[in-house]
């Protein structure tokens, strides 16, 4: 059995809670990414929205004091071996028999230290995921495209000179402030050339087929997949979870823009129309999204859906796939193949229908979601791991701020994945043992009675892996 290694007990302690983050971070080094300062700012704005499906509160006055656990979590930090499988079984089998799971339930729990299997029922079972499918849309793009990438999008003149082109790169958190920015370098650059009154039209042709994903125009948890938005389309001020949203993200992208150029003294030659860019346009302005370890952080915390399709997307044109819901899918399957997954059969029965979990035809096994995520931790991929400096702490960011109570045992140690669509409940993530082990986890649930029961069971069971017991 492999030897322990300190990075691994630093992991597991950097888990231990917000108060310890500081100290934590400046040890685990690459683990430092925007998390951190993702989650001071998210406190700060009090923005505690969720994603699909997931509920939205303001925050209780009363929340719970950081890392209450954290004493044991740093007096574990020398224990030698390994995890007690047997004893992780008696614990976990009762709580996994909870009826509020319904009739199809599957777990595995890994030792990320040696990547063994400690626990697993169905283990190799591909269930439908919900929302957890975002962590292998997360591990696929990162693969494919690495954490500095960051996503363009781009001003293109005509070589007339007569027109200009608005082109999407697939950014779905453009903000009208870089909007206001790519507007002002516009006008310089048509100001330098001399150029006359311009056409606009904007440029979505990056994305190919259906823009509507399959559960319906309209829907408040996901925009139209366009390669061209402002703020994931959101037309009432929110910035996570869910919201209203435009029936024309690329059109109301393209009238802002038009919009700002006006205001600099640009002159249009009419309304902003839907066209390809012509052959020979060249660049003269962009604007650049946050870094990709960015993105999926917030994708993760948030559960955050017009980013996760957005992602998938990324990856499908890094293998020259179609950026399409077929496309991308085939795409993400492809580079968690090449991952070299420890295990036969890991991708047997897996299928990404779409990036964000929302679409029931995905399928993933626990066991493949506990192998990405040991593989996230691995030293050997720090190109993986804003996976889990991205998942949500319990009790204090994103989809577990509210699940975890101040007196539950699994705050400020558990950081989990959540996944909620009707029957469908799942949970996967990383908990910090009392031995000081880091664990990753997958419960997923099928045909569950009430969302609310669920749930706690779920949270339970991440709970109980903090504590043994």
């Amino acid at each position: 059995m492999p030897k322990l290694k300190t990075w691994q007990f630093t992991a597991g302690s950097a888990v231990a809670g917000l108060a310890l983050a500081a100290g934590a971070v400046t040890v685990a080094g690459p683990w430092d990414s925007g998390q951190r300062k993702a989650e001071r700012e998210l406190a700060a704005a009090q923005d505690r929205t969720g994603g699909a499906h997931h509920e939205t509160r303001r925050p209780d006055p009363a929340e719970p004091a950081p890392a209450p656990s954290a004493r044991s979590v740093l007096a574990g930090l020398g224990a030698p071996g390994a995890p007690d499988a047997a004893r992780l079984g008696r614990t976990l089998g009762p709580l996994l028999d909870d009826p509020a799971l319904g009739p199809l339930r599957t777990a595995s729990v890994v030792d990320v230290a040696t990547g063994k299997q400690l626990y697993g029922r169905g283990a190799d079972t591909a269930m439908t995921p919900a929302s957890t499918v975002k962590i292998a849309t997360a591990v696929a793009a990162l693969s494919a495209l690495g954490p500095d990438h960051r996503i363009a999008t781009t001003v293109l003149a005509a070589p007339d000179a007569k027109g200009i082109v608005l082109k999407g790169g697939g950014d779905p958190t453009l903000e009208k402030e870089q909007l206001r920015s790519l507007a002002a370098d516009t006008a310089r650059a048509l100001r330098d050339r001399g150029a006359g009154p311009v056409s606009l039209s904007y440029d979505t042709t990056l994305y190919t087929g259906p823009a509507v994903h399959p559960i319906g125009a309209g829907n408040e948890n996901l925009a139209t997949v366009t390669s061209l938005m402002v703020n994931e389309g959101r037309t009432d001020g929110t910035r996570s979870g869910t919201g209203d949203r435009t029936p024309d993200p690329a059109g109301d992208a393209a009238r802002t823009f038009a919009a700002e150029l006006r205001s600099l003294g640009v002159k249009l030659t009419g309304d902003p129309a839907s066209a390809k860019a012509p052959a020979g346009a060249t660049p003269v302005a962009k604007t650049l999204s946050a870094p990709l370890s960015a993105l999926v952080e917030r994708t993760l915390t948030n559960s955050d859906n017009d980013i996760a399709e957005a992602l998938a997307r990324q990856t499908a044109l890094a293998a020259g796939e179609q950026a399409s819901f077929e496309g991308a899918g085939r795409a993400t399957y492809d580079r968690l193949a090449k991952l070299g997954l420890p295990g036969k059969g890991l991708l047997t029965g897996a299928h990404f229908a779409d990036g964000s979990g929302l679409d029931r035809n995905d399928r993933v096994s626990a066991s493949l979601l506990t192998a990405l995520l040991a593989r996230a931790a691995d030293p050997a991929h720090p190109e993986l791991r804003s996976v889990l400096t991205g998942l949500p702490v319990a009790g204090f960011s994103g989809t577990l701020q509210t699940r975890y109570s101040a007196g539950s045992s699994g705050t400020g140690l558990v950081r989990a994945k959540t996944g909620t669509l009707s029957h469908i409940n799942t949970l996967s993530g990383t908990a910090v043992g009392p031995d000081g082990r880091l664990l990753a986890f997958a419960f997923l649930a099928g045909d569950t009675v009430a969302p609310g029961p669920a749930q706690k069971s779920l949270d339970k069971l991440a709970s109980a892996l903090a504590t043994g017991a």
